[in-house]
């Protein structure tokens, strides 16, 4: 008896305009910058219609990004509310797969954008085992001190004790398959963003996201107790912001790209998978095939790097010590670079940059429960 699990920043799938960038250039689309604009009645108008056009398409690429995960349960980052969800599951995905995602989870989190982690299950698996929902609990109320996690580099970036740790949240949902338990921890970490006080982003805000695994860590182990967490069967799904390697990326399109493997020092992620808490399966794959993003700011800064985990608990990673994760890269835009052989074809009307399924690649894996 198995079970597909997936994890995919569906990158803001959301009902709502975003306005704020009549104010904020920084937040307007590259479109709008394009054109003059003459007063926020006018920008409004030329949002909506920029939205609404690409739109469809952004939805149609997602979809079928998911369809191709073939997931029992998928696992969602940047979701507005259930009344998105199931929007999107009405309007795209059950036009690909039919009646399938029945059953959709969601807590609002801390993130000021409203975009949420959120979980979708089918009723029971493809071969016929009942997913059984047993119960959800959301861990965005945390604070740095109630954890005891509060640092001075932490309080060097003008974080407070009393503020929340999760820039999102830590969804934890049981399930039973088929009668088998398995708890899901769903997260979207603290993004890198930009850098500051001569930091680059990525080192600025990684004790914030130290801190996240943290307190994901210590809720595993109140959980089932310390100790006993390698025994049970556990997964931390989800966009966690910070990569341990990643390929460094030389040349253009027109010379060719060269790609060089590059093991970091630290990472953020570090405290899930020190001292052999968890398996991050994707690590399975060859070391040129782990990628889920293509970072670029130019061509004199590229790589690819995997922000997107499926971290397994040490049971059921051992129980499952031949399943290897299938990273769904068809929905990338085509300006993203591929290693030698890895090419594949992308969805149709999928753009240079956009329209995309997202700038992350899902990643699902089948496991044995038994």
């Amino acid at each position: 008896m198995s079970v597909r699990v997936a994890t995919f920043n569906a990158e803001n799938l959301m009902q709502r305009f975003d306005f704020s960038g009549y104010r904020n250039e920084l937040r307007r689309d590259r479109a709008l910058q394009m054109l003059d604009v003459k007063d926020e009645r006018h920008f409004r108008q030329l949002e909506q219609a920029r939205v609404v056009a690409h739109t469809d398409d952004a939805m149609q690429l997602t979809a079928l990004a998911i369809a191709d995960c073939q997931a029992d349960i998928i696992c969602l980052q940047e979701v507005e509310n259930l009344d998105a969800l199931h929007a999107f599951e009405y309007g795209y995905l059950f036009k690909m797969i039919g009646s399938g995602y029945r059953h959709k989870y969601l807590a609002e989190g801390n993130d000021g954008r409203g975009i949420d982690v959120a979980v979708m299950t089918r009723p029971e698996t493809a071969d016929g085992q009942e997913i059984e929902f047993i119960g959800l609990q959301s861990h965005a109320h945390i604070t740095y001190g109630d954890f005891g996690l509060y640092t001075k580099e932490l309080a060097e970036m003008g974080e407070l004790p009393h503020e929340r740790i999760f820039r999102r949240d830590c969804l934890e949902i049981d399930f039973k398959v088929g009668g088998h338990p398995i708890t899901l921890y769903v997260c979207h970490f603290k993004s890198m963003g930009a850098g500051k006080n001569g930091q680059e982003g990525r080192d600025y805000t990684m004790p914030i996201r130290r801190a996240e695994a943290r307190a994901v860590r210590r809720i595993i182990e109140d959980k089932f107790g310390k100790g006993r967490t390698e025994k049970k069967r556990w997964m931390i799904c989800g966009d966690l912001n910070d990569y341990r390697e990643r390929l460094v990326i030389e040349g253009d399109r027109h010379r060719g790209y060269r790609f060089t493997p590059v093991r970091e020092n630290e990472s953020g992620i570090d405290p899930l998978l020190s001292d052999g808490f968890s398996v991050n399966l994707v690590e399975r794959r060859a070391e040129m095939e782990r990628w889920t993003l293509y970072h670029s700011r130019g061509p004199q800064e590229q790589h690819l790097c995997q922000l997107d985990y499926l971290l397994a608990s040490p049971a059921l990673a051992r129980s499952n010590a031949k399943a290897v994760p299938e990273i769904i890269h068809s929905g990338q835009p085509y300006r993203t670079p591929f290693p030698q052989g890895q090419e594949v074809a992308r969805y149709p009307r999928t753009g240079w940059d956009r329209p995309k399924a997202s700038d992350h690649s899902p990643v699902a894996v089948t496991l044995d429960l038994i």
